[in-house]
């Protein structure tokens, strides 16, 4: 399942994943997206606000994360990922081939922290 919390004065999408992922949970963090996209052009910031990365429930929902980042990434200024997971140290270096949203990791605990990047 994905919590999924939009600030619509602030553009800003916050996803709080908590166990696999499904191709459900991206169907409804799309559908969310998209209808805050009717009204405006671009979200300022995602964040991803995570312990640690769950993993894809199934083949389905790593198919629907990366439909999700194909459809979404040019509409995404930037990404905080607010997460204490070692992938996530290289993950920015590796998103940049494939999306056009600026990415900065945080730890676990500065959520604060990384709201205040996605705001400015």
């Amino acid at each position: 399942m994905i919590e999924t919390t939009i600030l619509p004065s602030k553009g800003i999408v916050i996803v709080e994943p908590d166990g696999a992922l499904s191709a459900s949970d991206f169907e409804k963090l799309t559908e969310a997206v998209d209808a805050y996209l009717e009204g405006h052009a671009k979200l300022q910031g995602l964040m991803i606000h995570i312990a640690t990365f769950p993993g894809w429930e199934d083949f389905e929902g790593f198919i629907g994360h990366m439909r999700f980042v194909r459809d979404h990434h040019q509409e995404i200024e930037k990404v905080a990922l607010v997460t204490d997971t070692k992938f996530a140290d290289i993950l920015p270096k590796i998103a940049q081939h494939f999306v056009s949203a600026e990415i900065k990791r945080f730890p676990y605990a500065e959520k604060g922290a990384g709201l205040s990047w996605l705001e400015d």
